[in-house]
């Protein structure tokens, strides 16, 4: 009997342990509507592709003579809009789920998240605002899916371990975007519009509901 409550207190002290040490207070919510945010951007450069009569974004953009032109601002104020409301987002949902736990939102573990997360996040962002410059276009989405993902892996460790699986696919999801650059913003789509939608999903009715 002794025994067993002394390997119960043990699994006990572990598990508090690993609370303390991850975050829990990630949203599922949020994750849902980051997604339907990329769709709706998705649906939108493609609207702007049509509007210019694009078919190959690459291949327009190595026949225009200008580094930078009216699309392709358009193109990245929107990927810097869809970027600004996720983050809002789900810092706004996030600080309401932790309040709803008791807990605090920024703390050491939250910390070393973000820490985590946006090392590989910050050196793909910089890595694609060259390839930017220097009209290796094609390059972009698969490069936003990879840099993603590795930042979702690196920064599992501190947070739901669901996290690193939504990770491994982007990069999965990156790699092809690479091989099948026709079709780039299909793949940017998936990553970044459907596979949030369907992991905040799950994260919702596992971790939230209750």
């Amino acid at each position: 009997m002794e025994t067993n409550d002394y390997l119960k207190d043990l699994k006990d002290i572990k598990e508090m342990m690993s609370k303390s040490s991850q975050t829990l207070s990630l949203s599922g919510l949020s994750g849902i509507l980051a997604g339907l945010y990329a769709l709706g951007g998705a649906w939108y450069a493609d609207y702007l592709l049509t509007t210019y009569d694009v078919q190959d974004y690459t291949n327009y953009r190595m026949q225009t003579p200008f580094p930078i032109d009216d699309l392709t601002i358009q193109l990245v104020g929107l990927a810097a809009l869809i970027v600004f409301a996720s983050i809002v987002t789900g810092i706004v949902l996030s600080a309401a789920k932790a309040k709803k736990l008791g807990e605090t939102l920024w703390n050491s573990s939250s910390r070393r998240l973000i820490v985590n997360f946006s090392i590989p996040l910050t050196t793909g962002g910089i890595l694609v605002l060259i390839l930017l410059s220097k009209g290796y276009y094609e390059l972009i989405a698969p490069m936003m899916l990879l840099f993603y993902g590795m930042g979702c892996v690196n920064a599992s460790k501190y947070t739901f371990r669901d996290v690193r699986y939504l990770g491994i696919t982007q990069i999965i999801l990156g790699l092809m975007a690479a091989f099948f650059k026709d079709s780039d913003l299909l793949f940017w789509a998936l990553g970044f519009g459907v596979c949030h939608i369907v992991y905040g999903a799950m994260m919702y009715v596992k971790y939230d509901r209750n």
